[in-house]
């Protein structure tokens, strides 16, 4: 019996420790806006993942009302206390929505991955988009900058999740900008089949051993 104790407890100890560790740097469409954090997607994604035999150790560290200039100042912290395998930056909504000329998100992101990658983490950024309320020029030119700089740091383009949830009506809170609890889960299955191919168990960085 007390070998059979032992050697679950180290099986549960060897897979905690190949699981990869995902930091998620977000504002309030991954800190779930309005809503108890075990009900938002980062929290369900976990299970998720685990359909496409992955296992991922997700660390929520998304903050509503965030924006790009925030998260970076947190960001050295962040990756100090979690020593991430990956990073998704789910970032810029609020740069957007206060009008910020499109140069201050980018150069904000640039510094991010530039510090993740120098960390040793992989980072994974996500396109954002926001309503035309400053002009379509003014969006066109803010949803460009995602693009860019996923070619010019060489790293992987995740699409909006956003722009298939505001589809469903009765996915959005009444303010019209934030997925509700009902979306949460619809949203960490669309994550995981994104995430789950850029997750390469084999490739965790050797920083934590």
């Amino acid at each position: 019996m007390r070998w059979l104790s032992f050697l679950l407890v180290l099986t549960f100890s060897l897979q905690a420790h190949s699981a990869a560790r995902l930091l998620i740097v977000g504002d309030s469409l991954s800190a779930g806006y309005q809503m108890s954090a075990d009900q938002a997607w980062p929290s369900l994604l976990h299970q998720a993942l685990q359909k496409y035999n992955r296992s991922v150790t997700v660390v929520n560290a998304s903050v509503s009302g965030d924006t790009t200039g925030n998260s970076l100042a947190r960001l050295p912290q962040l990756l100090q206390q979690h020593t991430p395998d990956y990073v998704l930056l789910e970032l810029g909504a609020n740069d957007g929505l206060r009008g910020f000329s499109p140069q201050i998100p980018e150069q904000n992101l640039a510094q991010m991955i530039d510090l993740i990658t120098q960390s040793g983490s992989r980072v994974i950024l996500m396109q954002i988009r926001i309503p035309p309320n400053y002009g379509q020029r003014y969006s066109k030119a803010f949803a460009s900058i995602y693009p860019k700089l996923a070619t010019e740091k060489q790293v992987p383009l995740l699409p909006f999740f956003l722009e298939q949830v505001i589809l469903r009506p009765k996915w959005m809170k009444s303010d019209g900008h934030h997925p509700n609890e009902q979306a949460q889960p619809w949203i960490a299955e669309w994550m995981a089949q994104h995430l789950h191919p850029l997750l390469d168990q084999s490739a965790t960085p050797e920083k934590r051993s």
